[in-house]
């Protein structure tokens, strides 16, 4: 029978450009070698039919090789369509069986008993009994509570919106398109009846003020059908009299009328006030400004209390992480347009589905800790505390603004120290211009008895055609006059210079390798120690990376762990790595490459190139595995740097 353990392992071969180890899929998947190579036989069989087949390297790993893409697709669509909510899919892992769990009892009334569950995940009581405990504090986060009763089971209890909210969480997936919402197989409406609902919302007439993205679209279809599934079983939702009238006056609430009434004309369902209110709040966490805009359209349609907030996460994102993005229009006014929906779903309790959280955790995590750095500024100034998805959201609008720092990266800034006269220095000025462009901003030339009253450091470099025997705080080379081509070779080697090598920010007695430590609290220990007895760390260090671990976890896929304090707090920015003899849980993810980050307090300098390098180790899954198997100092720091 085709499995949730099976289908990790495809995940991986198809996404994989090398050869994939048993090793290495034991780790990311949770379970032995040996397990690995017993899944590995099944999933041959089911590849079979001239649809793929799985090449075996002894000692080396696995590789697949796909033989048709017109039966792959086919059986990757029956995979997708075995949702473990079905039958044909049984939950393996204590996260899919919790998923399972929350779903099965978000869809009855009645209540259902232990013993039920356990046959139906073919798995013992005990083991229900503890994943009900996780579900329990799943369904905590939405205000619901599991009701107990002996002899009766448990059934799910709590307020309409909260259950409404919860639904839209874990019934329909995450990652839902309009294809998969009309044939999803959950017992919500029929095809027809969600065709309708979204024809509803893409009429123009009705969203004219809204500008909607596909993936706002489907979640709207998701509310409204919960919605509609829910008022037809007589459930409706009750709100406090104050939010009503705070409602109405809000322009959303005119376009929940329009929605409420196409549901009466096309659907004859009858929508009573209070859930014409609980359409407005839907709307109210939606954008209603064109995506096209200036950074003055976003101030003045958000206004001064949404500028100043936005001003204030762009100032402590540039102090706590030194991106250099402090002055992008565009993310301002991105987080303009941003902030009031925000705000407006934190108010009303709404949960906002994010389907790329966990790519972006991967793929942008410095931007992802920005959005945290964001979620705590809204927390600090309007005391609302906002979840690792909306702070996802967030990460989208840095990570484009990192972008546009990378292309539009400033040129290398450099002096020229010339000794024979202004003629040959201007010769030299200009060969140099000519030469490398816009990539080379030459401030001047200079004569070396000057140099020192030269601010030294807004430079990069210095080309001189004499030696310079001073010891200087940047780099300089020696050139002729005349620019050779191997003088021309020198620049251009400094110009495409990393200035922030990986050994700036790891020493040998920060690197410790193959440790033998089992859980989360161990390595966070054992690296406190480490480096408060370097003098590097004070006392309160370690519990303020803890408490940045209880915002969201540190853990960014690929067996990586950045741990890091919520606050800079050290006289120097470095790097404590710590690799792991086995994985260990991390916030239920496994993780064998640990990365404790301490950026300097008052820093000024920026730290794109640094942060760059730790994206590289999230992304590449060859080299961490390298890094892994290192036992020294320098096959790490060689491993590292053939990246």
């Amino acid at each position: 029978m085709f499995n949730a353990r099976l289908y990790a392992i495809l995940r991986e071969l198809m996404v994989a450009d090398t050869v994939v180890t048993s090793e290495y899929l034991a780790n990311v998947i949770g379970v032995t070698s040996r397990t690995i190579r017993n899944d590995m036989k099944d999933l041959e069989d089911m590849l079979s039919q001239h649809v793929a087949v799985i090449h075996s390297v002894r000692g080396i790993g696995y590789k697949m090789q796909i033989l048709d893409d017109s039966l792959f697709c086919k059986l990757l669509q029956e995979m997708i369509r075995n949702d473990s909510s079905q039958h044909g899919m049984i939950p393996n892992t204590p996260e899919e069986r919790i998923r399972y769990l929350i779903k099965r009892l978000l869809l009855t009334e009645e209540f259902v008993k232990l013993e039920d569950l356990a046959d139906e995940l073919y798995i013992s009581k005990s083991t229900i009994q503890n994943d009900l405990k996780d579900v329990k504090k799943a369904l905590q986060e939405y205000g619901i509570e599991l009701d107990k009763r002996p002899n009766y089971g448990l059934r799910i209890k709590g307020e309409e919106v909260k259950l409404r909210f919860c639904m839209s969480e874990y019934i329909f997936n995450r990652k839902e398109t309009e294809a998969n919402l009309l044939n999803a197989g959950i017992p919500i409406l029929s095809n027809e009846e969600m065709t309708i609902i979204r024809t509803i919302i893409l009429d123009q007439d009705v969203l004219e003020d809204f500008s909607l993205s596909d993936f706002e679209v489907n979640n709207l279809v998701v509310h409204l059908a919960i919605a509609v599934k829910r008022l037809q079983s007589n459930h409706i939702v009750t709100l406090h009299p104050e939010q009503i009238k705070d409602i109405i006056h809000q322009k959303e609430f005119e376009t929940a009328i329009k929605i409420a009434n196409c549901l009466k004309r096309n659907m004859n369902i009858s929508v009573p006030p209070s859930e014409i209110s609980y359409i407005a709040i839907l709307l109210l966490g939606k954008k209603t400004i064109p995506h096209t805009y200036s950074e003055m359209e976003a101030q003045t349609s958000q206004g001064l209390g949404i500028h100043q907030l936005a001003t204030e996460i762009m100032e402590t994102i540039e102090s706590k992480l030194k991106l250099g993005i402090k002055q992008d229009k565009d993310l301002f006014a991105g987080l303009c347009l941003h902030l009031k929906p925000a705000i407006n779903r934190h108010r009303y309790g709404m949960n906002l589905r994010n389907p790329m959280l966990e790519e972006i955790k991967a793929n942008c995590p410095i931007a992802f800790e920005a959005g945290i750095l964001a979620a705590m500024v809204l927390n600090e100034k309007l005391g609302i505390g906002i979840d690792k998805n909306e702070a996802g959201y967030f990460a989208l609008h840095i990570a484009a603004a990192m972008e546009r720092k990378n292309v539009s990266t400033s040129p290398k800034r450099c002096m020229i120290v010339c000794a024979s006269g202004m003629g040959s220095a201007r010769f030299l000025f200009y060969k140099m211009k000519s030469v490398f462009g816009s990539k080379l901003d030459i401030l001047g030339t200079t004569d070396y008895y000057k140099l020192k009253q030269i601010p030294l450091h807004s430079l990069d470099f210095i080309v001189s055609t004499i030696p310079i025997r001073d010891s200087l705080p940047i780099p300089h080379i020696e050139v002729n006059a005349i620019l050779g081509s191997n003088d021309i070779q020198k620049i251009e080697k400094m110009i495409s210079a990393n200035k922030d090598p990986i050994f700036e920010y790891l020493r040998e007695e920060l690197l410790f390798l193959q440790q033998n430590l089992e859980t989360k609290e161990e390595v966070l220990e054992f690296l406190g120690d480490k480096l408060r007895g370097l003098g590097l760390i004070n006392e309160t260090f370690i519990d303020s990376v803890i408490e940045r671990e209880a915002v969201s976890s540190t853990c960014f896929g690929n067996l990586v762990a950045i741990p890091h304090p919520i606050i800079p707090q050290t006289d120097s920015t470095f790097w404590a790595i710590c690799t792991l003899q086995k994985p260990i849980d991390w916030d239920n993810k496994r993780v064998q490459f640990v990365c404790l980050l301490s950026i300097q307090k008052n820093s000024t300098a920026e730290l794109q190139q640094m942060y760059a390098m730790l994206i590289n180790l999230v992304d590449e899954t060859d080299l961490v595995q390298k890094l892994l198997k290192c036992k020294t100092y320098q096959e790490f720091i060689t491993a590292f740097a053939k990246q």
